[in-house]
């Protein structure tokens, strides 16, 4: 069954700060085997005018991926989790995520689409900073696919 068309638009409330840690930087560019200094030394991402470690630019997924749960939970919306695929992500920068960053995300549903039977949804996550600064805007495609015919 499509979903509902009304939803476009829908914007839910912002999520509770996230702490963004040089360790959980340190982590995270470790698994996806990003040498970058700047991702683990200090000094090397001052040199560089950052006032701390700052992250790869995929860390901010972690975070924006869990706020799009409050779409996907929306009991309203009747998305299938079960059936979800993650289609597409892209960011747009206004500056790097760096440690000490406590960052909020307000998801938006951008669109719906039924395509050969699948629900596809864009989210859309406004990040910002303690000070209300706009750090990065991240798009998530989310792709419930159809059901199996018996």
């Amino acid at each position: 069954m499509a979903l509902d068309q009304s939803f476009v638009g829908r914007t839910y409330p912002p999520t509770p700060a996230y702490e963004v840690g040089r360790e959980k930087i340190r982590e995270f560019a470790e698994a996806v085997g990003d040498a970058n200094p700047a991702y683990v030394d200090p000094e090397a991402a001052e040199a560089l005018g950052y006032p701390d470690v700052i992250a790869p630019p995929t860390f901010v997924f972690s975070i924006t991926f869990k706020a799009a749960g409050q779409v996907v939970r929306d009991p309203h919306l009747g998305l299938d989790y079960s059936r979800v695929v993650h289609g597409d992500q892209k960011f747009a920068y206004t500056r790097p995520v760096r440690a000490g960053d406590r960052l909020t995300v307000t998801s938006t549903i951008e669109s719906i689409k039924s395509l050969a039977g699948n629900d596809v949804v864009d989210v859309r996550g406004e990040v910002h900073d303690a000070s209300g600064e706009h750090v990065v805007t991240a798009w998530t495609k989310l792709v419930a696919r159809a059901a199996e015919e018996a």
